[in-house]
């Protein structure tokens, strides 16, 4: 019998989702889409787009194997919320100007931003915090 245990189901989807995070954000990703998804108009957009479904079909993939090699009951509806939750924040972050602009209004130095990776960190750190609120969503 499949377990559902919500803190076992929270730990294991947060695990799962960070390691496909990393997988779909450095691998998977296309140079294209790495370098065209924060531009302006459509081209961005779709380059975004394109790089959010890669990366929101690598989590689902990753979750699949949830139930067949540790024995977790992984609930349908909420698994598609935490992956919604996961996808539709990626775009928004991925989309630079809205994290740029956030990150402007909390008074972070610009020279951090551009000269020292802090775009980059900033970037992560946003992406890790939404799949912590993912796995929320499916473990509730």
């Amino acid at each position: 019998m499949l377990s559902s245990d919500p803190v076992a189901v929270f730990a294991a989807v947060f695990a799962t989702l960070y390691a496909a995070h990393q997988f779909a954000d450095h691998w998977v990703q296309t140079q294209c889409q790495a370098d065209h998804k924060g531009s302006p108009g459509w081209r961005g957009r779709a380059a975004c787009a394109a790089h959010v479904g890669t990366y929101t079909l690598t989590a689902a993939a990753a979750l699949a194997c949830l139930p067949l090699f540790l024995d977790l009951a992984l609930p349908v509806g909420p698994t598609v919320a935490g992956l919604a939750v996961s996808g539709l924040s990626h775009y928004w972050i991925d989309r630079r100007r809205p994290l740029r602009r956030l990150a402007d209004r909390l008074g972070k130095d610009p020279g951090w931003l551009e000269r020292g990776g802090g775009l980059y960190a900033l970037d992560q750190s946003a992406h890790v915090a939404f799949l912590f609120v993912a796995a929320l969503v499916v473990a509730a």
